[in-house]
């Protein structure tokens, strides 16, 4: 018996090996492609020639080898991957700009960044920047935020707490301990579990990649819970652990604070999944320099010279099938008309939501591997936003490259349930939970850009029924009782955030306006207004769903890419791309990625050295 256990072990070995260390197809990181830097482009009219190109026919790559629908991060950083090994790519938007959640906007002479407030795990070293600076050419600029780099504010104004986030594996510990003495050892431990639970992420990447068959049996035999404590973990509610480690409320609330980058309140919330969130941020935080659009800008380039394109205001409105049920391209819609554009594969950068119920044809849509899928996943909570444009420079605001979380009070569950499930008028009084940043003090080209101006991005949750009844109207022009709910919310907010700022005041707001979950649907595509795809709550990340949310897709030549496929985020979203890619091109990108950073440091040091 132990020696039938010893050869299925060994066996199990060898197949898990064979999938992790895949290299059979070509490797989009094989070359060095860094250039040398060259001068930042700042003319909008430059800019718009490479992000705004418009759909036409005439436009259309010939003997293409696949199109992607949507041009977020998880489908351009597709086609930059599939570009790189010489594969000719389309990439569609629906909007009238490319980036998804990257792109930016210009209102009253304010650009706003819509998604992009800050990204970690940015260290020239690391797999994660080595890969970034690949797929720009070099090109795309880090700026770090200060540290720390989240304030975390928990009460009314007459009793507010103030607890600095700061980076660094030692440094943020240490600080937790100033705040909270005699906390060690529940902080200690909170460190153990967040660290464990991230480094066992690269069982979800497996259970994606290995064949349907492996993945089912690491699944089903529990071994997936015993192979990755971030399985083992990931049942466990935020609340129910960090209520294990400590009695103190405002610790707990520290603890959790950041649930707000994804979306679910604790009591919702895997711990396994917030835990990629605080390990994420451990060395630091960074923001694009020159804005959101630089991510885009130099990405469509690299696409474009390997013959493809990346085109706005291409409304796909289905994927085409033959009678084989074989994904064969994509209708557009330009104006009334009907455009068919052909490829051997099809990539659904649209979420598994609008891919599956608005892309496939009934009967695909009826097939119980598709349904069970769908029945896996809900959608994710509707965001609400706020642009604030401000006369003054960042000095003169007390701005700085940082963010805020703000909170009522350090209760989170009672807070943003009672907030989601109350009446809209009375929630839009009372808004629990609140992001703010500064964009345009967390990029150094700004005051050249700007000079004597500021941006706030205001970042929220808010219930997509709230807004429902004027899902249907004009997006510019949804009606008055529309406008009158966006404007409690708006000047409710703004109350909070004059209290925290007290140097801005409402005659410095040049331009304010907010987004709600059905501007989300109009400009991202999001169909509950989520601004962070498919709900990322304990369901999500049970094994079985993880092994049966694939890039594959049960449709042949039609893939998932992006933040439905892995995590939500830019560096999620990402994921799912290298994830994907590493499906079509037959090896693991991911293992290539962190070769590449290796390969990087070693270059680097010797260069040092020198």
């Amino acid at each position: 018996m132990w020696i039938s256990v010893a050869i299925i072990c060994v066996a199990l070995v060898i197949f898990i090996c064979k999938y992790v260390f895949s290299t059979s197809g070509p490797n989009p990181f094989e070359t060095d492609t860094r250039e040398p830097l060259k001068k930042m482009v700042h003319d909008k009219k430059e800019k718009k020639k490479v992000l705004k190109q418009g759909f036409v026919e005439s436009k259309v790559p010939d003997n293409l080898d696949a199109i992607i629908i949507g041009s977020g991060i998880g489908g351009l950083g597709l086609a930059v991957l599939l570009a790189k090994v010489g594969k000719k790519v389309l990439v569609l938007e629906q909007h009238d700009r490319a980036g998804g959640c990257c792109h930016t906007f210009t209102e009253k002479g304010f650009e706003f960044d819509v998604g992009i407030h800050y990204i970690g795990d940015l260290l020239e070293h690391k797999p994660f920047r080595c890969m970034l600076d690949q797929m720009t050419n070099g090109q795309l600029q880090w700026e770090p935020l200060e540290n720390p780099f989240d304030q975390v504010l928990l009460g009314p104004p007459d009793n507010r707490r103030q607890y600095p986030i700061y980076s660094g594996r030692t440094r943020f510990p240490e600080e937790l301990k100033k705040c909270f003495p005699g906390e060690e050892k529940a902080i200690d431990e909170y460190m153990r579990l967040v660290k464990k639970a991230g480094r066992g992420i690269w069982l979800l990447a497996l259970l994606k990649l290995c064949p349907v068959p492996l993945a089912k049996f690491l699944v089903y035999t529990g071994l997936a819970k015993r192979l990755s404590f971030f399985f083992k973990i990931a049942s466990r509610s935020l609340t129910e652990v960090v209520n294990e480690l400590t009695e103190n409320k405002d610790l707990r609330a520290v603890f959790a604070y950041i649930f707000g980058t994804y979306g679910n309140m604790p009591k919702d919330a895997s711990f396994a999944m917030h835990s990629l969130l605080v390990t994420h941020y451990l060395n630091g935080a960074w923001y694009p320099k020159g804005g959101a659009s630089e991510i885009a800008y130099h990405m469509i380039p690299i696409i474009e010279k390997a013959g493809g394109a990346v085109l706005v205001r291409a409304p796909v409105n289905r994927i085409l099938f033959n009678d084989a049920k074989e994904a064969y391209g994509v209708s557009v819609m330009k104006g009334q008309e009907e455009i068919h554009i052909r490829a051997p594969m099809v990539i659904s950068n649209a979420g598994i939501f609008n891919t599956y119920q608005k892309l496939l044809p009934k009967e695909l849509q009826a097939m119980p591997a598709i349904q069970k899928q769908l029945s896996m996943m809900k959608n994710g909570e509707g965001g609400l936003s706020i642009f604030l444009g401000l006369d003054g420079t960042k000095e003169e605001l007390g701005l700085k490259a940082d963010n805020y979380w703000i909170f009522t009070e350090n209760n989170f569950d009672e807070l943003v349930e009672n907030y989601l499930n109350g009446k809209k008028e009375e929630s839009a009084k009372s808004v629990p939970l609140l992001f703010v940043a500064s964009p345009s003090a967390k990029d150094s080209t700004w005051e050249e850009r700007s000079p004597g101006k500021s941006t706030l991005s205001l970042v929220s949750f808010a219930n997509y029924k709230w807004f429902e009844e004027w899902k249907d109207g004009k997006v510019t022009n949804r009606g008055p009782d529309y406008k009158e709910l966006k404007q409690i919310f708006i000047d409710s907010i703004l109350e909070v955030v004059m209290d925290a700022f007290p140097k801005i005041t409402r005659d410095k707001i040049e331009y304010i306006d907010a987004g709600t979950p059905i501007t989300n649907t109009h400009y991202i595509g999001a169909p509950k207004g989520e601004i962070y795809g498919a709900d990322h709550g304990i369901a999500r990340f049970s094994p079985e769903l993880n092994a049966t949310v694939r890039p594959q897709t049960p449709l042949k030549n039609l893939y998932l890419t992006g933040q439905d496929v892995f995590v939500c985020g830019f560096a999620g979203a990402l994921a799912g791309a290298l994830t994907c890619g590493s499906v079509i091109l037959s090896r693991n990108l991911h293992m290539d990625a962190i070769a590449l950073a290796k390969k990087t440091k070693l270059v680097n040091d010797k260069l040092k050295g020198e």
